[in-house]
């Protein structure tokens, strides 16, 4: 999938221990590994930051073969769920993930650097579509056997958009703040891949101080991050750090507040960096929208216009809606939008269900200048007494307010308002919902919770509070 002929010299890798791989040493490592892949198969790759996962990936994309991506922290009982559903003929997974557990059926038949290939003892197979290369799970649990088909062309078409609008070139060195199981983590890995960059791989988190100074030493260019990442970087007051190479902060996974948008662009601008609002959807491999750095204080709060070669469109009960500020489903068209869902083995031999087009499930309107911005989830909203209440307006509306996080879930009998702050005022917090919504206290519930479920990436794992 990937050429690397193009800037073969490049130094492709660089992590915290000193370990380097230019383009042509990544891509003999990852070849050497593709001679023990089946053609036509599927791979699993446990993975992490690391070189041995980058090699892995880009091996099991080299070839007529598909790979899963998962992370390498994924629970046993959630693996043997995935190998049971989708019967992988490779494995790739670090050594001491094997050596723990017996897989039954498996052979270990390849080592490298802490890495192994277990391969499946029956070779019979059939062979998986040309245009499959990459599954990734959904944004809920990795143990799901719901996963998101993406093609070369999808990939390839997305990284070449993303390259385009956020100008990534050769001289680009990211650091891996977020996971490569991750589609947007995934997507960074892809774009600079593309453009023959220098990626940064670190497993560190952010909030550790072994990160910034990998950072720092190696003159980290750009920064990702979801909107829990941000909020806990204005705590830990992030502009205060020395970082003059870093000049690109870029943000998708969820909606951010206006006021921490605010924040950013404006002290960006004052350090000579650039704060890009992004929005995507792992079924749009990653990215469809962004908010161009000329429009971030003038647009705060928008998702900004489609990506090179995607388009938007708002349809409200069938119909497109022409005009501006009119409200209704947003509905994305391009190139990256994948090829469908797989919940079973079978699927994976589906061929393109979804045509270029993503219903993305949720409610925008469009203004006068041909911006989007997102107001609520179709699946997001509650019926209660007769009147339609937006969950995800309501949590912006508390986090605007009061102090400490607050998550809305419910059904149409009563909203439920899950907190992290220990000393809210649960009457005044009542009474300001009943007062914006018209609808009386006993169809509101506020629960303190000592921490918000969260997924690795950062993304609100709601099912897990509505089972509760």
């Amino acid at each position: 999938m990937f050429n690397f002929s193009a800037h073969i010299d490049n130094i492709a890798c660089v992590t915290p221990l000193g370990e380097k791989l230019t383009y042509g040493e990544l891509e003999q490592r990852s070849y050497e590994l593709s001679q023990h892949i089946r053609l036509g198969s599927l791979s699993f790759i446990l993975c992490s930051n690391t070189i041995s996962s980058l090699v892995g990936y880009v091996a099991a994309t080299k070839l007529h073969s598909a790979c899963l991506l998962l992370s390498a922290e994924t629970p046993l009982d959630s693996l043997l769920n995935l190998i049971e559903t989708y019967q992988p003929q490779q494995i790739w997974l670090p050594s001491e993930y094997c050596t723990r557990y017996q897989f039954e059926l498996y052979t270990r038949i390849f080592s490298d650097h802490e890495y192994s290939l277990l391969q499946n003892n029956n070779d019979i197979y059939t062979a998986l579509p040309k245009e499959l290369k990459v599954l990734l799970t959904t944004s809920g649990s990795t143990g799901s056997p719901k996963l998101v088909r993406l093609s070369e062309t999808n990939i390839m078409h997305n990284a070449a958009s993303i390259c385009e609008y956020l100008q990534i070139d050769s001289s680009e060195r990211p650091i891996t703040s977020l996971p490569m199981h991750y589609s947007y983590g995934l997507s960074i890995i892809n774009s600079h891949l593309v453009a023959g960059a220098t990626l940064l791989l670190t497993n560190a988190s952010y909030i550790e101080k072994t990160f910034w100074e990998f950072a720092a030493n190696e003159k980290a260019t750009s920064f990702a991050g979801v909107p829990y990442t941000y909020e806990i970087l204005k705590k830990l007051k992030f502009f205060h750090r020395d970082l003059p190479y870093l000049k690109t902060l870029t943000q998708a996974g969820g909606k951010l507040s206006k006021e921490l948008i605010e924040y950013f662009v404006t002290n960006s601008i004052a350090h000579s960096k650039r704060f890009i609002v992004m929005y995507g959807q792992t079924e749009a491999t990653a990215r469809m929208s962004y908010v161009p750095e000329y429009a971030s204080i003038r647009k705060v709060g928008s998702i900004g216009i489609p990506i090179p070669n995607g388009t938007f469109k708002i349809f409200q009960d069938g119909m497109e809606v022409l005009d501006s500020n009119q409200s209704g489903e947003l509905v994305y068209y391009g190139t990256n939008v994948s090829l469908g869902y797989a919940e079973c083995l079978d699927d994976l031999y589906l061929g393109d269900v979804n045509n270029g087009i993503l219903y993305t499930g949720d409610i925008a309107y469009k203004d006068e200048d041909g911006f989007f911005y997102i107001v609520g989830r179709l699946k997001r909203f509650l019926k209660l007494f007769g009147n339609r209440i937006s969950l995800d307006y309501t949590e912006s509306l508390l986090k605007g307010r009061y102090n400490g996080d607050y998550v809305c879930v419910g059904t149409d009998n009563k909203m439920i308002i899950y907190t992290d702050n220990l000393q809210p005022n649960y009457s005044d917090v009542i009474k300001y919902i009943c007062e914006f919504t018209h609808i009386q206290h006993s169809a509101f519930e506020i629960r303190h919770i000592e921490r918000i479920p969260r997924s690795a990436s950062g993304k609100i794992l709601y099912h897990q509070l509505l089972n509760e």
